[in-house]
């Protein structure tokens, strides 16, 4: 008996000059189809523009091949595929869906200025893992260390992309501040070992409000979730009432933000807060 197939084609926002069709009639596939619906997302919104103009490139220009969006789009919609490592990209790199999702227009990468990137549209790991590592500036790194990113422009887009994001201004908003073990297997620095998670980690900080994250900040174990928090609760909220001035916000979180500080300037700038107890 024959199966009932849907030949139907999807079409895509376009690149270029290309049209961007999803059909079923085999030739090259892929498994990460998916990355076209980001890609429809980010059209709507910038993002990635957006979080690509955070980054400052110290980079000779003559011999960039792959601009700080293309790499930001790289590696963003890889970790949304759940290609968490740098080192997965020396297999994606080849991966014609994921070029085209990044913008790039030489799909196959047959174009590249160098006979050993040519058939690699997208960059390697060495290449991405620029965008990471810390330390421009520092004499050891200057050959290889030449993208920068600006701690400011990148703690303001979060809430600009929340605030981008909702569709009217809301009358009220809670605001959840915790953190979490990032667990660590390595000699990395600032590693310490923490007793409620039972490992060596990191403890960021988060803020959120519902789904949306606000604030990401990297801290050690070694203190706790509280420390030096309000600078970042300060930072978010002012930032939403430049857009929402008449907005009441509820900031809460666990026994571990029950600080002075904390509760005093909420108190003394007309916010709330909810501070649960540990059981």
């Amino acid at each position: 008996m024959n199966t009932q197939c849907n030949i139907n084609q999807l079409h895509f926002q376009g690149l270029g000059t290309k049209k961007v069709i999803a059909d079923f009639n085999g030739g090259t596939i892929t498994s990460d189809a998916g990355a076209l619906l980001l890609r429809e997302v980010d059209s709507a919104y910038n993002f990635i523009e957006s979080f690509a103009s955070c980054f400052i490139d110290y980079r000779n220009q003559g011999y960039v091949e792959h601009s700080i969006k293309e790499l930001v789009a790289q590696r963003t919609i890889g970790i949304c595929l759940g290609y968490e490592d740098t080192n997965d990209h020396d297999e994606l790199r080849r991966d014609p869906l994921l070029a085209t999702v990044c913008g790039k227009l030489d799909l196959s990468g047959s174009n590249r200025k160098h006979e050993r990137d040519r058939g690699n549209a997208l960059a390697g790991k060495s290449t991405l893992n620029r965008l990471e590592t810390y330390g421009v500036g520092l004499h050891e790194n200057q050959k290889y260390k030449k993208i920068q990113y600006c701690e400011e422009l990148l703690d303001q887009f979060f809430v600009d992309s929340f605030i981008k994001t909702s569709r009217k201004e809301p009358k009220e908003i809670i605001l959840d501040i915790d953190a979490t073990d990032d667990p660590l297997h390595g000699d990395q620095q600032g590693r310490y070992f923490h007793g409620y998670y039972d490992c060596y980690c990191y403890l960021p900080l988060y803020i959120f409000c519902g789904d949306q994250l606000l604030c990401a900040k990297l801290k050690t174990a070694n203190l706790d979730p509280g420390n030096e928090s309000l600078p970042d609760v300060m930072r978010v909220i002012a930032q939403i009432r430049t857009y929402w001035p008449e907005v009441k916000i509820i900031l809460r979180g666990d026994s571990g933000f029950c600080r002075e500080d904390l509760m005093r300037w909420c108190d003394e700038h007309g916010g709330k807060y909810s501070v649960n107890s540990s059981v």
